[in-house]
C-alpha cells in the first residue's frame, strides 16, 4: 500500500497540470493560460518549500491570457512545465522566455539543477542594475535550453511595489527577431510624433511667446518621458544603472504630466474667465500633482505610484470636462481640444484599467495610452494652430474697429475744427455788432446838438456795451461749467419778482416782432425760496431768448408751476413757443456748445449757439433737469424741474450738488 501512495505522489504533477508541448515548428507560444500561480502574502516562502510536494496543490491555474494581480504587495510564484517534442529527431534547442512588462521590480527565474532541486538562474528587475538582464532588451528575456522528450519545470518569483502583471510567452529565437521590427516601428512612430510636435511647438513658442505653448511643450516632454519610463526604453537607454530612479521616475513623470497638463488647460481654455469652479478644480489637481512629485522622490514607491494612478484618472476626466464646458460656452478652439483629449482619455483609461487588472494585457492595452498620446499631441497642435487663427481674426477685427474709431475721431476732429472756425466767425460777428454800436455812438456824441440827441447816443452806447458784456459773461459761465468751478450763491429770492423781470425783459422784444408774450404764474407757489436766483434767472433767459429769436409768428409763453413737498418747492418752469421747432435727429446736438440747428454760414438767426448748453449746465448744477419736446414747424416746449428749499441758512453750494460733473452735458 505504501508503494501505491508513493507512485501517486510521483504522478501527481502530471495529473495537476499537463506540460506545455512544443516542437521545432513552434514560433511563438503565449503561456498565460497554461501557467499556475501561487500567492505568498508575506513573501517568506523560499524555492525549497515552493518546489516541495507539499505545495503542489497550492498552485492555481491562471484562466486569463495575462496574469494580472494589479497593485499587490504579495510575492507571486509562477510555475510552468515545458516539454519539447520535435517531430524530427534532433538535439537540444534554445528558446526565449519573455515577460513583456518592464515595470516589475524583481523577477527571479529558477531552473532545475539536475539533482532534484532548483537553482536561481537569473535575478533581474527594474530595481536591479541593467547588467542583471540576460539579454539587454526593454522586456525581460530568459534563454532556455530544452532537451527533446525531457519535460522541464521552471519557477518565476515576481515581486513589485507597483502593478504586478506577467505577460509570459515563449519564442523561438528567429521568431522573436522577426517580431521586433514591428514593435520598434510602432514605438518609433509614437516617439517620433511626440518629438516632432515638441520641436514644432518649441519653434512656435520662440516666435510668438504664447504661454500656452510653453506649458504644452513641458506637457509633451513629461508625458513622453513617462512613456519611455514604463516601456523599458528609459532603463535601456537613459538610466541603465540607476535602479532607484527607474522606480521614482514613473510617479514623478505622471505628476509632472498632470501639473503641466492642467497649466496648459487653464491657459488654453481660459478657465479663470468662463468657469471659476473648473479653474479651482484644476488648481487642486495642480497641487495634487506637486504632492505626487514630492512623494515620488521622498517616500515609498508603492504609495506614490498608487497616488499617481489616481491622479491620472482624475486629471484626464477633469481636463475632458473642462473642454466640454468651454465648448458649451462657445469657445471655438474647444472642439479640437475635446477631440484630442478624447483620444488620450480613451487610451489612458484603457491602459489604467489594464494596470488595475480590469482589462487583459495585450499589445493594444499596453500601448493604448501611447497611441492615444501620439494622436492627442497632433490634434492639440491643430487646436493651437486654430487658436492662432482665431487670435489673428480677433486681432484683425480689433484693428478694423480701431480703424473705424480712428476715422470717427478724425471726422469728429474735423467737425471740431469746423465748429471752432465757425465759433470764431460767430463771436467776431456777435461782438463786432455791439462794439460798432458803442464806437459809433461815442463818435457821434461830440457832434450832438440837442440834449435829446445826446441822450439817444448815450442810450445806444449803453445798450451795445450791455449786449457785449452779456456775451462775455455767457462765455465765462460756459468756461466755469466745463471746468466744474461754478459756485452758486444761496440766498432768499422771489420767484414772482423773477418772473416779472423776465416778462419785462423779453415781453417788449416779443411784441416788437408781432408776437404775444404770456406770463402764467401759479398762485399756490410760495413767493420766496432759497437758492441762487441770479443763475436760475440766467438759465431761463437763454430759453426765452431762443424762443423769441426762433419764433416769427404766434406767441411765447412763460409758465411757473409746481408744488410744495416736505419744506421744499418742486418748481416747474416751462418756456413754450410756436417757432420753427426741431426734429428728433437734431436733439442729439441740441445742447452742444457753439452749435445751432441751422449751422450754415447763411443762417437767418444769430448767436453763438451756447445758450441751451449754459441753461442745461446751470440747471444740473442746481440738481434739476431740463427736458424738451418739439416738432419741426410746430414750436418747442422746454421744461425746467428743480427743487428749492423754503427755509435754510445762507450757504455756499458747490457746483456739484448731485454728484454729477457740471461739464457732462456740454462736453
Amino acid at each position: 500500500m505504501r508503494y501505491v501512495f508513493l507512485l501517486f505522489l510521483a504522478v501527481l504533477p502530471a495529473l495537476a497540470a499537463a506540460a506545455v508541448e512544443l516542437d521545432e515548428h513552434t514560433r511563438h507560444l503565449p503561456l498565460g493560460q497554461m501557467m499556475e500561480v501561487f500567492e505568498d502574502p508575506r513573501g517568506e516562502i523560499g524555492i525549497e518549500d515552493i518546489a516541495s510536494p507539499a505545495f503542489e496543490s497550492h498552485f492555481q491555474r491562471n484562466r486569463t491570457p495575462v496574469f494580472n494581480a494589479g497593485y499587490s504587495r504579495s510575492v507571486h510564484w509562477v510555475r510552468i512545465d515545458l516539454s519539447y517534442r520535435p517531430q524530427i529527431a534532433q538535439g537540444a534547442r534554445r528558446w526565449l522566455l519573455e515577460v513583456a512588462y518592464p515595470p516589475l521590480d524583481s523577477l527571479q527565474l529558477y531552473l532545475s539543477d539536475g539533482q532534484g532541486g532548483y537553482r536561481l538562474a537569473r535575478d533581474t528587475g527594474d530595481t536591479r542594475p541593467w547588467a542583471s538582464r540576460e539579454i539587454r532588451q526593454g522586456n525581460y528575456l530568459f534563454e532556455l535550453e530544452l532537451q527533446p522528450e525531457q519535460p522541464q519545470r521552471l519557477y518565476l518569483r515576481v515581486e513589485s511595489e507597483g502593478s504586478i502583471q506577467v505577460p509570459l510567452s515563449l519564442w523561438s529565437q528567429h521568431a522573436y527577431l522577426e517580431a521586433q521590427p514591428g514593435r520598434i516601428y510602432v514605438l518609433g512612430m509614437i516617439y517620433g510624433v511626440l518629438l516632432a510636435m515638441l520641436v514644432y511647438n518649441l519653434f512656435i513658442y520662440i516666435s510668438i511667446r504664447d504661454q500656452s505653448y510653453l506649458f504644452y511643450i513641458l506637457y509633451i516632454a513629461a508625458f513622453g518621458l513617462y512613456q519611455v519610463s514604463v516601456n523599458g526604453a528609459g532603463v535601456q537607454f537613459l538610466w541603465p544603472d540607476r535602479p532607484w530612479w527607474a522606480n521614482a521616475a514613473t510617479p514623478l513623470l505622471i505628476g509632472a504630466t498632470g501639473l503641466f497638463g492642467c497649466l496648459f488647460t487653464r491657459s488654453f481654455l481660459r478657465t479663470a474667465e468662463h468657469s471659476r469652479w473648473m479653474d479651482r478644480l484644476l488648481r487642486l489637481i495642480i497641487g495634487f500633482s506637486v504632492v505626487v512629485m514630492v512623494l515620488a522622490l521622498t517616500t515609498d514607491y508603492g504609495l506614490s505610484l498608487r497616488l499617481a494612478t489616481a491622479l491620472a484618472l482624475l486629471f484626464t476626466l477633469a481636463v475632458f470636462a473642462a473642454g466640454i464646458l468651454a465648448w458649451l460656452r462657445g469657445m471655438r478652439v474647444a472642439r479640437y481640444f475635446i477631440i484630442a483629449w478624447s483620444a488620450l482619455l480613451v487610451g489612458g483609461q484603457i491602459n489604467t484599467l489594464m494596470v488595475l487588472g480590469h482589462l487583459p494585457h495585450n499589445f493594444l492595452t499596453m500601448y493604448a495610452s501611447q497611441l492615444g498620446a501620439a494622436l492627442e499631441v497632433v490634434l492639440l497642435s491643430m487646436a493651437l494652430a486654430d487658436r492662432i487663427n482665431a487670435l489673428k481674426d480677433e486681432r484683425a477685427k480689433i484693428l478694423e474697429n480701431a480703424r473705424s474709431d480712428l476715422e470717427q475721431l478724425n471726422r469728429e476732429l474735423a467737425e471740431s475744427n469746423r465748429l471752432k472756425d465757425e465759433f470764431l466767425s460767430n463771436i467776431s460777428h456777435e461782438l463786432r455788432t455791439p462794439m460798432m454800436g458803442v464806437m459809433g455812438a461815442l463818435e457821434l456824441l461830440p457832434a450832438s446838438e440837442t440834449p435829446e440827441e445826446l441822450q439817444q447816443y448815450q442810450h445806444i452806447a449803453t445798450g451795445s456795451a450791455r449786449d457785449m458784456m452779456r456775451l462775455v459773461n455767457n462765455i465765462l459761465v460756459l468756461s466755469e461749467l466745463r471746468a466744474g468751478k461754478l459756485r452758486l450763491q444761496a440766498q432768499r429770492f422771489s420767484l414772482r419778482d423773477t418772473a416779472v423781470r423776465l416778462e419785462q425783459q423779453f415781453g417788449p422784444q416779443a411784441r416788437a416782432k408781432g408776437l404775444a408774450f404770456d406770463l402764467e404764474f401759479d398762485g399756490k407757489l410760495p413767493d420766496r425760496v432759497y437758492g441762487d436766483g441770479e443763475k436760475f434767472e440766467q438759465s431761463i433767459c437763454h430759453l426765452l431768448d431762443n424762443a423769441v429769436k426762433f419764433t416769427s409768428r404766434g406767441a411765447v409763453t412763460l409758465r411757473f408751476g409746481g408744488a410744495v413737498e416736505q419744506r421744499q418747492v418742486q418748481l416747474e418752469v416751462e418756456v413754450i413757443d410756436s417757432g420753427i421747432g426741431f426734429s428728433d435727429a437734431d436733439q442729439a446736438y441740441l445742447y452742444h456748445q457753439f452749435r445751432q440747428v441751422d449751422g450754415s454760414m447763411t443762417r437767418r438767426y444769430g448767436g453763438l449757439g451756447i445758450g441751451l448748453a449754459i441753461s442745461r449746465g446751470l440747471i444740473e448744477v442746481f440738481g434739476g433737469q431740463l427736458s424738451q419736446q418739439s416738432r419741426p414747424g410746430l414750436g418747442s416746449r422746454f421744461c425746467i424741474r428743480v427743487r428749492f428749499p423754503l427755509h435754510g441758512p445762507e450757504q455756499m453750494l458747490t457746483s456739484q450738488p448731485n454728484g454729477n460733473p457740471p461739464s457732462a452735458p456740454i462736453a
